[in-house]
């Protein structure tokens, strides 16, 4: 029953007990939740009431609707980003294990991606991440994202022109080690990487894209690949799906 001298309204009181459940796993993932009657008859409370919880839970991606079968727990499908130094090191390029195949691989799911090859002139902030001038062509690399075939993240890579023309880079599929190892090959070893993560609400092309559920945000990374003479040769953005990604760091104590 809700408290009707809290002050708080009674569908915000609902949708709280009910996030607690879900959060404590008494509505596991993909159960469904109690119907909209036996939600009147626990809170007792109107069928609007519990309508606006729901709607409440909804917009925070914490539940979905199918019509005619009622409101489920949304599951998690969690690809877990891994921090370390081995990560994007010389070794794993060489044994084909990108930095995304392997985050996919280690939690079971089958990765994949559609890529698409552009050409562009740098705008402000590209030409201050890489260094060079603005209008400099870049090649860009668009890349959505897939875990077990559901999208989980978007990708988008610039590096000036002058380190991609006549390699692989420029073609959808790089080979083995993807742009790395291409950019190794034509003589440009790579020295160290930047990542700066945030949090935002996505623009509507990302909503549709990583098919997010209302009031869910994105997770974004903005790495940049540094050769050894500090040159940068690569800056990539990334989008995750703020309910299916999360980051984790490790790095040692001394």
């Amino acid at each position: 029953m809700v408290n009707r001298r809290s002050g708080i309204p009674a569908f915000r009181q609902v949708a709280g007990d009910l996030r607690e459940k879900i959060a404590a796993g008494h509505y596991a993932p993909g159960e469904q939740l109690p119907s909209e009657r036996e939600l009147v008859e626990t809170y007792g409370v109107s069928r609007p009431t519990v309508r606006e919880a729901v709607n409440m839970l909804r917009s925070e991606g914490l539940v979905t609707s199918e019509h005619g079968r009622g409101v489920f727990v949304r599951p998690p499908a969690i690809v877990q980003e891994r921090v370390a130094a081995t990560r994007l090191s010389r070794a794993a390029r060489q044994s084909d294990r990108g930095a995304f195949r392997a985050d996919a691989e280690a939690r079971g799911f089958v990765p994949s991606a559609s890529v698409e090859v552009r050409f562009e002139a740098a705008d402000s902030r590209v030409a201050n991440r890489l260094a060079i001038a603005d209008a400099t062509e870049v090649t860009v690399r668009d890349r959505v994202m897939r875990a077990d075939d559901q999208v989980v993240q978007l990708a988008v890579s610039r590096l000036p022109r002058v380190f991609t023309r006549g390699t692989a880079i420029e073609q959808p599929d790089t080979g083995p080690g993807g742009t790395y190892a291409r950019l190794e090959e034509a003589g440009h070893t790579l020295g160290s990487f930047t990542e700066q993560v945030g949090a935002r609400m996505p623009s509507p092309e990302e909503t549709a894209l990583l098919q997010l559920a209302d009031g869910v945000p994105v997770i974004t990374v903005t790495r940049v690949a540094y050769g050894t003479d500090g040159t940068p040769l690569e800056m990539n953005d990334m989008v995750l799906a703020g309910d299916r990604y999360e980051l984790s760091y490790e790095w040692p104590a001394d």
